[in-house]
């Protein structure tokens, strides 16, 4: 559209706008140059450092970061702090791992390899499958309450090993199903996106029950008071609350979870019934 403005003002008004659009052309280049020339920064992105430190690997830093993060969460990681845990200094690491945020990139990964996937070639079993892997990422997120979190700040994490190839796995399900190549993608975002959302909520509520020192059901039900209090003029959540007073809080979070998974799939299996 710029191209096409500039010219129909040139045949008005000359010289003026001629130069006027090429001005604007050579920043474009210059522009497009520069972006051209500068370097996507990931871990995924550069050659493997050669290691020069036999008795510390890349493996082992991934390793102890993911123990650091499932101790004290996602605020304490640092390298210096995982350097002291390994028994070598900052700079031992960085001949590993340029930074912090190649580091968050190598734990991801490292924690998506826990998936499982079972995999079908019958089209009637796409579901079954597919809710499975659902589930282990739900459970990894909350085996690992700072995954969650940080997927955002992960810029290039699709190009991790373990996040590729339970992507493709995914991926062949929904082929499998009968969704087109293009379709496929969209369908595996819907999932994640409400496996990972609902993850990240739960990993938040069970954060500030340990930090209370109690277990769910203490904290539930200790809570209960002031849940009544709260609902006494609001019929509909008071019997909500009522009716959840005597079960387990794990399985009404299982059964909260099932519940939105199942009309996800819903939602999946009536676009495979409009195109059959």
């Amino acid at each position: 559209m710029r191209t096409l403005y500039a010219d129909a003002h040139t045949v008005r008004n000359g010289e003026r706008c001629a130069l006027l659009f090429d001005e604007d052309a050579q920043l474009d280049e210059r522009g497009a140059m520069a972006a051209a020339q500068k370097p996507i920064t990931s871990v995924w992105t550069r050659p493997a450092r050669e290691r020069k430190q036999p008795s510390l690997s890349r493996e082992q830093i991934v390793a102890e970061a993911v123990l650091l993060l499932d101790a004290d969460g996602i605020e304490a990681l640092s390298m210096r702090k995982l350097g002291t845990r390994l028994g070598a200094g900052a700079t031992s690491l960085y001949r590993h791992v340029a930074n912090k945020d190649e580091l968050i990139e190598l734990v991801v990964d490292e924690v998506y390899g826990e998936l499982q996937l079972p995999e079908t070639a019958d089209p009637a079993g796409w579901r079954t499958s597919v809710a499975a892997g659902a589930r282990s990422l739900r459970a990894m997120a909350l085996r690992h309450p700072w995954v969650g979190p940080v997927l955002g700040q992960v810029g290039l994490v699709h190009l991790g090993p373990n996040v590729m190839r339970m992507t493709e796995r995914m991926l062949a399900q929904f082929e499998t199903a009968g969704f087109p190549a293009e379709e496929s993608e969209q369908a595996l975002s819907a999932l994640i996106s409400y496996v990972i959302g609902t993850a990240i909520s739960e990993a938040a509520y069970l954060a500030m029950i340990a930090r209370s020192g109690m277990t769910e059901r203490e904290w539930v039900a200790g809570l209960l008071p002031a849940v009544d209090d709260a609902t006494h003029d609001l019929p509909r959540l008071h019997r909500g609350a009522a009716a959840h007073r005597d079960k387990d809080p794990e399985q009404v979070r299982e059964n909260t979870f099932t519940y939105g998974l199942e009309r996800v799939l819903d939602g999946l299996q009536s676009r495979i019934d409009v195109k059959g």
